[in-house]
């Protein structure tokens, strides 16, 4: 089985590119690093598919907003929450790397 776990170097040089900050709220409190795309579904541990997140947006990309997530969206369901949190998780990441990813080289 593949591990998740992520090397110091690779932990340390996400926070520095997302500023230390959540990469979708900005809260810099209590960071996580996440997997875009889970290591069970052949996500790698590569800075293309992590993303820097507070426990809040966190918590909404795996569609169990939090109660202030919930607040904060009024009138949106858990899965809309997901969609948004999701969609921009992968923006930001596609908007940072577009410089450097090239379609159509292997």
């Amino acid at each position: 089985m593949l591990s998740a776990r992520l090397t110091n170097e690779i932990r340390r040089s996400v926070y520095r590119r997302d500023h230390y900050r959540c990469a979708l709220c900005d809260d810099p409190r209590r960071l996580t690093i996440h997997h875009l795309y889970a290591r069970s579904a052949g996500g790698a541990n590569h800075p293309m598919n992590l993303i820097t997140l507070c426990p809040a947006c966190h918590a909404a990309i795996h569609g169990h907003p939090l109660p202030e997530t919930r607040e904060y969206f009024a009138g949106e369901s858990d899965t809309e929450i997901q969609a948004w949190a999701w969609q921009s998780a992968h923006e930001y990441l596609a908007d940072y790397y577009a410089p450097d990813w090239y379609a159509w080289e292997g």
